[in-house]
């Protein structure tokens, strides 16, 4: 055995540990940043597909309204302009 591979392996076992710990918390802290932005993401989807859900619910209106071929149509738009809107 060298007799520099005593002293050399007592420098480097401590400093493995301490890179070792280094990494561990560098990877914990990924892991809490990959979290957050999952959680970000899921609230971000979720206020998208209400958006979408009220959108839908327009479009299917017009979609009726345009295909309607009842001659009451305007007067029944023109009331629905004349009603004051309700604040909940």
């Amino acid at each position: 055995m060298s007799p520099f591979l005593i002293p050399i392996l007592g420098v480097s076992i401590p400093i493995v540990a301490i890179l070792a710990g280094v990494f561990t918390k560098w990877l914990k802290l990924k892991e809490r940043q990959l979290e957050l932005t999952a959680t970000h993401s899921a609230e971000q989807a979720a206020q998208y597909a209400n958006r979408i859900a009220v959108l839908e619910e327009r479009v299917a209106v017009l979609n009726r309204i345009v295909t309607d071929r009842n001659e009451g149509l305007a007067v029944q738009i023109e009331a629905l302009r004349d009603e004051p809107k309700q604040l909940n």
